[in-house]
């Protein structure tokens, strides 16, 4: 009777201490079509359109994708010391094209093993490319 006594307190004192905390949630699901707004560089060109429109399972094609263009951006970075919205966010064909003769027809495991490999490069270039665009203001 005890343990049942103390059990019912807690539910039902917990119940608006909880409620008080509660997030306000919004039944407005109107979809807002205003381009996205990033800290830097606004003007960003489109990634192509393939990458978006990938069936969920090979949703691993579109990640080496993504990993490749900013693989390459870093690079560039790295070796011109120039670090405007033009170098960080390139035009995506040169990674595309890229992408579609060397990695498309790859099975998984080879994409998972290339990301894994591109890691390592991107943290070797990360503290200089870092410093670069943070004196530009681009980081």
């Amino acid at each position: 009777m005890r343990l049942s006594n103390i059990v019912l307190f807690v539910v039902l004192g917990a119940g608006p201490a909880l409620a008080e905390g509660a997030p306000d949630v919004s039944t407005d699901l109107t979809v807002d079509m205003a381009p996205q707004q990033y800290r830097i560089c606004n003007d960003r060109p489109v990634r192509p359109a393939w990458v978006d429109e990938l069936h969920p399972r090979e949703a691993y094609k579109a990640v080496t994708m993504m990993d490749l263009y900013e693989l390459r951006a870093w690079e560039r970075i790295a070796e011109t010391g120039d670090c405007s919205c033009e170098v960080r966010f390139p035009e995506w064909d040169g990674a595309d094209k890229e992408y579609q003769e060397r990695f498309d027809a790859l099975p998984q495991p080879d994409h998972t093993a290339l990301r894994l490999e591109w890691v390592d490069t991107r943290k070797s270039l990360e503290v200089s490319v870092r410093q670069i665009c943070e004196g530009q203001g681009n980081w």
